[in-house]
């Protein structure tokens, strides 16, 4: 008999991470045309400003996974949402962008903390056999949150003014906090091993080689939101909001219809029809410099950046042992957000000394990388290690 994936601990995990990302998303559309209009902040300074959050998670996140396979996942996830939320109240203070580049880091410490834990987290409630449709879903929570925070964002700017907008933020972390707090914890035994600090015990090795493509791939993706918002007033499209709407709408529309595949199949098709989407889509949005283009590219790359992160994600807790899970989801996000990070600062520089377009062009020549690399090295080295694992060769110690 299979096991059920949406039971009382799955749902609340879920809606806990949409609260948590709607309070996050929330700033995206605003914080680039805040620093860039109201702290006169260059583009190669709005790109610094924003990777300071990915700088930061990546700086925490080795010792999450350490202390998620240390200490267990509960208290680490509710007191991270805690102090989240927290700062949320402290943008209020960000007259200079000297401030706002501080609490970035300091903000995109906690993220780096929650994030890692409840993807931690939801990798031991999903059941095995489910995980593509598990993280998939659970991933849409992620994108809901995306879709609504922008526009929930500017409308209380626009309605409220930024003080509103920050404690909004606060609030809806706060009841995040509270659905972690109502999940029923599996019971966790760490192994000796996970005890012992050692450098080794931050990373998960196995997981270096997914983890590496996908940081190619996620240079793309923070070229993406860093600038998109100042793309669309480029070319006037009167609300450049809305393409985190269309955008979303295609991640929830691929998610749905490719979780199962993975599960299924493998991630061999649904990766390669993904990039290629992003390959074909970030041309679309730089050339086609109108509304029709810029929505069209939205739809496209919702598509394909819907199962990139959730498929990985399968990938990734598909070859390590639950002894080794945070530091192997660690290791993951390291990469994404090292991506990211690295991938809005190359933005900043290009759209600086050429223009935002260029930067678009160039996001699609990563995702060209990571589908070469997936094709020629990642996926062999996933089924060798997927068959390690079925045949009982990388059975943990320790199972709850």
């Amino acid at each position: 008999m299979k096991s059920k994936l949406w039971n009382t601990n799955f749902t609340l995990l879920t809606i806990s991470n949409f609260l948590m990302c709607s309070a996050y998303y929330s700033l995206i559309s605003t914080l680039p045309v805040y620093v860039s209009k109201v702290l006169h902040a260059p583009h190669s300074i709005v790109g610094l400003v924003l990777s300071a959050y990915a700088v930061a998670a990546i700086l925490i996140r080795p010792f999450t996974g350490f202390g998620l396979d240390y200490f267990g996942r509960k208290t680490i996830f509710i007191a991270s949402l805690l102090v989240y939320g927290l700062i949320f109240n402290a943008y209020i203070l960000a007259t200079t962008v000297t401030i706002m580049l501080i609490l970035r880091f300091a903000h995109g410490l906690t993220w780096g903390l929650t994030t890692t834990s409840n993807t931690t987290l939801a990798g031991d409630i999903i059941p095995a056999e489910k995980r593509g449709e598990g993280f998939g879903l659970f991933g849409v929570s992620t994108t809901v949150g995306m879709a609504l925070g922008p526009p929930i964002g500017i409308f209380i700017l626009q309605h409220s003014g930024y003080n509103a907008m920050f404690i909004t933020g606060f609030v809806f972390s706060i009841i995040s906090m509270i659905m972690a707090g109502l999940i029923k914890y599996p019971v966790y035994q760490p192994l000796p091993r996970n005890r012992q600090f050692k450098w080794k015990n931050l990373f998960e090795v196995s997981t270096v080689i997914p983890s590496v493509n996908l940081l190619i791939i996620g240079l793309s993706y923070g070229g993406l939101i860093s600038f998109i918002a100042l793309f669309g007033k480029e070319i006037g499209v009167q609300n450049p909001s809305g393409f985190f709407l269309v955008f979303a709408l295609g991640i929830i529309t691929s998610r749905f219809s490719a979780g199962k595949a993975v599960d299924r199949n493998g991630p061999r098709l649904v990766i390669l029809i993904c990039l290629s989407l992003l390959i074909v889509g970030y041309p679309l949005l730089a050339l086609l410099r109108n509304a029709w283009g810029f929505y069209s590219a939205a739809l496209i790359l919702g598509f394909g950046n819907g199962v990139v992160w959730p498929t990985f994600q399968a990938m990734v807790n598909n070859i390590v042992p639950s002894n080794r899970r945070g530091a192997a989801n660690s290791t993951l996000f390291i990469a994404m957000d090292l991506g990211m990070g690295l991938g809005m600062i190359s933005a900043g520089m290009i759209s600086q000394t050429y223009s935002i377009s260029t930067a678009f062009l160039c996001c699609s020549a990563y995702c060209a990388a990571g589908l070469i690399l997936f094709r020629l090295f990642t996926l062999k080295y996933y089924l060798k290690r997927r068959v390690l694992v079925l045949v009982g060769r990388n059975k943990p110690n320790v199972e709850y």
